[in-house]
């Protein structure tokens, strides 16, 4: 991908919500698993898989800290919350 299709690429997925990103991540994925694909498409893939991760991963960290934020307990302390367990719990 040359640096002017990068460049592109990246600002069409810093502008993509969530659930498009990680679709978007899952197909990359899809595609790079079946393998077929000759090595600059693969590299490609790759790039805009790295990209779409970021994204991502940018995303979910920004929603924790405000779901953070909002979680506030008596006296203005904050508390987090662990949602993996499925039960509000404090660290």
């Amino acid at each position: 991908m040359s640096e002017a299709n990068l460049d592109a690429e990246r600002q069409r997925i810093a502008a993509l919500p969530f659930d498009k990103a990680l679709a978007e991540f899952k197909q990359v994925v899809e595609k790079l698993e079946a393998g077929n694909l000759a090595l600059e498409e693969s590299i490609a893939l790759f790039e805009q898989g790295v990209l779409l991760q970021r994204r991502c991963e940018k995303m979910l960290s920004d929603a924790e800290l405000r779901f953070q934020r909002l979680v506030e307990q008596a006296g203005g302390k904050l508390r987090a919350v662990d949602l993996s367990l499925g039960d509000a719990a404090e660290e």
